[in-house]
């Protein structure tokens, strides 16, 4: 009987090659990326893709259709709002301020919370009871309304928005991380690093936190989602970025009064943030499947 042939190891796929092997099977995470990066592409080169200044009035214009309802030009495509700005302009750059809300909210709200998550998971005891009481506390109360609490203690504002973003999002990332410390702690190769002389830090940051990677990578995604939504709501109730910032929450607070007589003016920015928060949510869900052991053996 022929002995198979043991594959060599440069032919074996990597870990990030099978992950991205799983993750394009999936046709709607594939859509998801794909509106993420047509988002990430308007936001960066807004300056060279809108055709107007997002601040410009153009006062002959006011309240112009879209191109393809009667009345409407090519020098607005999707129309003007009540003062006379192109909207097509102020939804690129609304992407960019969205997108970056969401990457500095996500970016604090998860440091902040993989740091408690892991003194919880390794000290236990009185520090971890307290520390997740008070996320169990931040948990029973709204999200939209701890965000309107927080803005209203700190005055509205974009910064102030994204941290009441970040504080509200905190609980979920820390729950996480204290849940992936404390199944990894349980591991032979922790055992086998305490015996070898690692510290706590290095126990940590080097040997446990890489292999929680997986599932905080998932709720980071979806987080983006989350400060978006929540952003355009404290933008919407004029406690996030104030007018006349291009900001598609702002954009739908400062024009719902036309909505019967210019639908566009809050059709397009609602539409943006649908497709953006479905986008993130579809390669979310994309990711979960291909990071997580157990639905691949599935």
């Amino acid at each position: 009987m022929t002995p198979q042939a043991i594959p060599a190891a440069s032919t074996l796929p990597s870990p990030a090659g099978e992950a991205w092997a799983d993750f394009r099977r999936n046709r709607g995470a594939l859509v998801g990326l794909g509106v993420i990066l047509l988002v990430a592409v308007m936001a960066v080169f807004a300056d060279w893709l809108a055709p107007h200044p997002p601040d410009a009035q153009y006062r002959d214009a006011l309240l112009q259709p879209p191109v393809w309802q009667a009345g409407g030009t090519w020098m607005f495509p999707l129309g003007t709002d009540d003062i006379g700005r192109d909207m097509l302009s102020r939804l690129m750059h609304g992407a960019r301020l969205s997108l970056l809300i969401g990457i500095v909210s996500v970016a604090l709200s998860l440091s902040l919370g993989v740091a408690l998550g892991l003194v919880a998971g390794f000290a236990r005891g009185v520090t971890d009871q307290a520390i997740m009481r008070l996320m169990d506390i931040m948990l029973a109360l709204p999200s939209l309304l701890l965000a309107v609490a927080i803005v209203a203690i700190l005055g509205p504002g974009l910064i102030n928005a994204m941290m009441a973003i970040a504080i509200v999002t905190l609980p979920h990332y820390t729950r996480l991380t204290r849940a992936a410390v404390i199944a990894e702690l349980s591991r032979d190769y922790v055992t086998a690093s305490r015996i070898a002389g690692a510290g706590t830090l290095r126990l940590m940051l080097v040997v446990v936190l890489p292999n929680c990677a997986a599932p905080l990578i998932v709720q980071a995604t979806l987080g983006f989602s989350t400060a978006i939504l929540e952003a355009a709501a404290l933008g919407f109730l004029g406690l996030g970025a104030q007018a006349p910032t291009a900001e598609w929450g702002t954009m739908l607070a400062g024009t719902r009064q036309f909505l019967e007589r210019a639908w566009w003016v809050v059709t397009f920015p609602g539409l943006a943030i649908l497709f953006t928060v479905l986008g993130f949510n579809l390669m979310g869900d994309g990711l979960r499947d291909a990071l997580d052991p157990k639905l691949k053996q599935r």
